[in-house]
């Protein structure tokens, strides 16, 4: 069994807890829980014919005040970057958390979720959003925590980026 690290990373309250609860457990909670530095699950899963043991490191979210600490992002094998679609902010956030990984670990797989698809009538994430996305060249998947929607396809697709590699 291969067993790797990956972290979810982006701006607080974007729903990261939300989604590995929904990863790891399938269960979905209307509670904010705020994550004070790391937490940390695991969950097993089957890409083409490999088992994958995945250490999700779950790490508190950004803001105006936090930074992440880079130092918890050692030894990941790749990282799921969390938007909330309903907070444009977010996405800029997202894109200065991604600089700042990528000069502290190197390039590592990543994939960006565009998190809270639920709620697409209050979303602020538009096709100019998407359309810098692919100009990037950013995998992306549209999730909701809440529904399960794109969750499952998410991971999947961050463990198929990382047997690439």
């Amino acid at each position: 069994m291969i067993q790797k690290k990956i972290c979810l990373l982006g701006a607080f309250g974007v729903g990261k807890t939300s989604l590995v609860s929904r990863f790891v457990k399938s269960i979905f909670s209307d509670r904010y829980y705020t994550t004070i530095g790391v937490k940390i699950e695991k969950k097993t899963v089957r890409v083409s014919g490999q088992q994958w043991n995945l250490i999700i490191w779950d790490l508190a979210g950004e803001d105006e005040f936090m930074q992440i600490r880079m130092s918890y992002l050692r030894g990941a094998s790749g990282y799921l970057l969390v938007v909330d679609g309903t907070r444009s902010t977010t996405f800029a956030m997202a894109k200065n958390i991604q600089q700042r990984v990528q000069e502290s670990i190197g390039h590592v797989p990543f994939v960006l979720l565009l998190n809270k698809s639920d709620l697409l009538e209050e979303w602020e994430a538009g096709d100019n959003t998407i359309k810098e996305l692919l100009e990037r060249g950013w995998s992306w998947v549209k999730t909701s925590a809440k529904t399960g929607a794109g969750v499952e396809e998410a991971f999947q697709l961050l463990t198929g980026k990382m047997m690439e590699v």
